[in-house]
């Protein structure tokens, strides 16, 4: 007798035996119990996760021959018949190779016909979105209203390419992928049962590459089993399925999070040098950097990251001391690059300067250090202006016997309280011009922010106890100068400078601007002349219109 593989020899043949489906097996159990079993059921979901199996057993189930009943016997003859896929009643169609019109309407025409010796005729359409149009189309009428005897049980891995009036008469059930830990534990159930000798680090490792695909992991481990000999070594297991060891993975992470662009390059030659492809490290590190990211983000780890949990512990203790930030900036330049590496037709280059251009990437403060960071600089900031504003309201004043400085601290803001400005003597004969320049670097000597605001400034008059400034600037500059705290420095400055009580009066200066109310003019009359030109009024009259406007060219 030939071999059976293992997910032939191993097929679940009951309801309770399906791993990882109860939400599909429980709900067709109860259904069975209370009689309300559809005409039409849709099976969808990932490949090898149970579809076809449980429609077997839904078929044992519905003509067993105490049924319908949720478990079936398994020994009757229309148990043993479904199993061995013999039964005359129970149709097993490939829907790729039988997606014809002309053989859904003979299919039409052989469900009028009673079962030979079941309940029902079911037939099992695998892979039914590679149906044609026409041929759904042929099988609608049917399908909505079968004979009482009849029953259609549909799997499929694409469920969106299915009519959507197809999928509106058919209950669908949709299966999930399993899990790894699953996987492996089933695997290593049936190693027992076999007799091989294999460790849970090659099991888990196989588990991963399934997919979440139970009969993928099935083939995987019929095919370790048939290249070895005995007792199934880790090392082997990795050269067989060609797959990197975890241990490079987390190697590999834990070079790239410390920054350590030798080791890292060191490592991407070991991979490449066994002959690993390099783009599945690629996609391996995409997945392992997502899963460091969740393992920092989230607290239900178990949920969202399909790994062993003695993984999830060393992913724990890798990224402790690493921000989310900089694993989110890693793992977006790995996907942002991942089509240049899978197109590149020299992937251990491609994905070598990932790594020089990720090396040279200044790692990102998360956001709530930047806050706490910008809120320290605010508040330094904010006490600088104060101690500013306390140093310009306290004069300081020099000790002449110690040479010391020291503030005073009953001396307000006022002009009493500042230091006499001592300037050299006033010549009378001097230019006014003159004398403004060197009252300015007065200001700018002791008052440089007035001094800005006073610089296009001029004297206008001075005469006896009076100066008249006449500030030429924008209106924020002559605000400035009129500020009652500004208005007294200006009259104690100059009291000093000119050895007497002075009259200070500020005024902006008025811009006289003869020459554009010349041109506004100008242009005033040029539009009268163009609107009064009889060419112009003639095509007014001419074309009915009215005048828009006048430009002057």
């Amino acid at each position: 007798m030939s071999y059976l593989v293992l997910a032939r020899k191993y097929r679940p043949q009951t309801f309770d035996q399906v791993l990882k489906q109860d939400h599909v097996t429980r709900t067709l159990t109860n259904a069975i119990s209370a009689g309300r079993v559809a005409h039409a059921i849709l099976f969808s979901g990932p490949r090898g996760t149970g579809k076809t199996t449980v429609a077997r057993i839904l078929a044992k189930a519905m003509n067993c021959k105490d049924g319908p009943v949720p478990v079936p016997c398994n020994e009757c003859r229309s148990c043993r018949e479904i199993t061995a896929g013999s039964a005359v009643d129970v149709f097993e169609i490939d829907g790729a190779s039988n997606n014809s019109v002309d053989q859904i309407r003979e299919l039409r025409e052989n469900v009028k016909y009673m079962p030979a010796h079941s309940l029902y005729k079911i037939y099992i359409i695998d892979e039914v979105h590679m149906l044609s149009i026409a041929a759904f189309n042929a099988l609608l009428k049917t399908l909505e209203e079968p004979p009482p005897h009849v029953m259609f049980v549909f799997a499929t891995t694409e469920p969106r390419k299915i009519p959507i009036t197809i999928l509106s008469r058919c209950q669908r059930h949709d299966f999930r992928r399993i899990d790894v830990e699953s996987i492996s534990k089933h695997m290593e159930e049936l190693c027992a049962k076999e007799g091989v000798k294999i460790a849970v680090d090659s099991l888990e490792l196989i588990a991963r590459e399934a997919g979440g695909s139970m009969r993928d992991g099935l083939s995987l481990l019929d095919h370790v089993m048939s290249c070895s000999q005995g007792a199934i070594t880790h090392e082997h297991v990795l050269n067989i399925l060609g797959v990197i060891d975890r241990e490079i993975i987390f190697n590999l992470s834990a070079a790239i999070l410390r920054g350590q662009i030798p080791e890292v390059l060191d490592i991407l030659d070991e991979i490449y040098s066994a002959g690993h492809d390099m783009k599945k490290l690629c996609a391996d590190l995409i997945e392992h950097f997502r899963n460091l990211l969740l393992v920092k983000m989230v607290k239900k780890i178990d949920r969202l990251v399909d790994i062993p949990s003695h993984e999830i512990d060393l992913m724990l203790d890798q990224v402790k001391e690493v921000s989310r930030t900089f694993l989110s900036q890693i793992l977006d330049l790995l996907f942002k690059e991942e089509v240049s590496i899978l197109t590149s037709t020299q992937p251990r280059l491609a994905i070598e300067m990932v790594f020089i251009r990720m090396f040279q990437m200044q790692p990102a403060l998360p956001i709530d250090i930047l806050i706490e960071k910008l809120d320290n600089l605010r508040k330094d900031i904010y006490e600088t202006r104060t101690d500013f504003r306390d140093t310009e309201s306290k004069p300081v004043f020099k000790d002449n016997e110690e040479g010391s400085i020291k503030t005073s601290g009953e001396v307000s803001g006022t002009a009493e309280s500042m230091e006499p400005f001592i300037s050299a003597p006033l010549d009378p004969n001097e230019n006014i011009d003159r004398v403004w320049e060197r009252l300015l670097s007065t200001f700018s000597e002791k008052y440089p922010s007035l001094a800005a605001n006073l610089k296009n400034s001029t004297i206008k008059s001075l005469s006896g106890h009076r100066l008249e400034i006449e500030v030429n600037g924008n209106d924020f500059n002559i605000n400035m100068v009129r500020r009652n705290k500004n208005s007294v420095i200006i009259k104690k400055v100059c009291s000093d400078f000119f050895g007497k009580d002075m009259e200070i009066i500020i005024a902006a200066k008025k811009i006289q601007n003869h020459e554009n109310q010349d041109k506004k003019d100008h242009a005033e009359r040029l539009k009268q002349e163009a609107l009064s030109h009889p060419l112009v009024t003639d095509a007014i009259d001419i074309f009915n219109g009215n005048i828009v406007d006048v430009k002057i060219l």
